[in-house]
């Protein structure tokens, strides 16, 4: 099943890393957008040749990108797209940042990828299979409760207002939280080596390659309330190595 998507999510992860790495640690100038977040020529000529590429396979599908206009998003099938995920990472020349491709039928995501190209780490995630971390399947561990958890998020300023506040609960509660990873940190947690992702202030294309690599490994990834992410989620998430912790940092966020 998705055989042939899965083949083009892995063109697609594949010409994106070409592009972006040939910038990586290079002179370029950075353009910020009116949302004050970063883009460079990377992220632009990465997303419009795996634009192109669904085009030329898949001209039904639809495309929703982060640097481009939507097409066609009431299709079927829908390809978000991050080229890079971790801007100023990758404009700075730390490592982790990586290419985020999923596919999203009936508005639902059923194949993820995380390609990290500068670490050479890629995980697959494809709805009813196990997860593939660099070809070899991954399991999340068990963590059921919040005070062993080790916490990831991408920064504490990406929680605003009330926000803040319901994620400071969570935080205060596990045993160690990090920050500054982008999409690896769901890459560690689909691994075994963490326990709990919570971010807030995410686009479609930010999350949707996550879910599947996440439930695929065993873990378990929602939106704030314990509901299902998709095209209608508000941006806030949750990704935990089990559902019973998942439930227990819903009940502490909605405090």
């Amino acid at each position: 099943m998705y055989s042939k998507e899965l083949e083009l999510a892995g063109r697609l992860a594949d010409t994106a890393s070409n592009i972006i790495m040939s910038y990586f640690r290079e002179p370029l100038q950075a353009i910020t957008k009116q949302d004050l977040t970063p883009v460079t020529i990377a992220d632009r000529e990465a997303e419009q040749a795996m634009r192109t590429l669904i085009e030329e396979t898949f001209p039904n599908h639809g495309i929703l990108g982060e640097e481009f206009e939507n097409n066609n998003i009431d299709a079927q099938y829908v390809w978000a797209l991050d080229p890079i995920d971790g801007t100023k990472s990758f404009i700075t020349g730390t490592p982790l940042f990586g290419t985020l491709v999923s596919l999203l039928k009936d508005g639902l995501p059923v194949i993820g990828i995380i390609n990290m190209p500068a670490l050479n780490e890629r995980w697959v995630g494809c709805e009813g299979s196990p997860t593939l971390f660099n070809g070899k399947s991954v399991q999340a561990r068990p963590c059921s409760g919040i005070g062993d958890a080790w916490l990831y998020a991408t920064s504490p300023h990406m929680f605003l207002g009330d926000d803040f506040t319901a994620f400071e609960r969570v935080r205060k509660q596990a045993h160690s939280t990090l920050y500054g990873t982008d999409c690896y940190a769901y890459g560690l947690l689909a691994n075994g080596g963490c326990d709990l992702v919570i971010e807030a202030s995410m686009g479609i294309y930010d999350f949707c390659a996550l879910v599947p690599i996440i439930n695929g490994a065993g873990g378990y990834m929602v939106d704030w309330q314990g509901k299902r992410l998709g095209l209608q989620s508000d941006g806030r998430v949750i990704a935990a190595g089990e559902q019973a912790l998942a439930e227990k940092v819903c009940d502490l966020l909605d405090r």
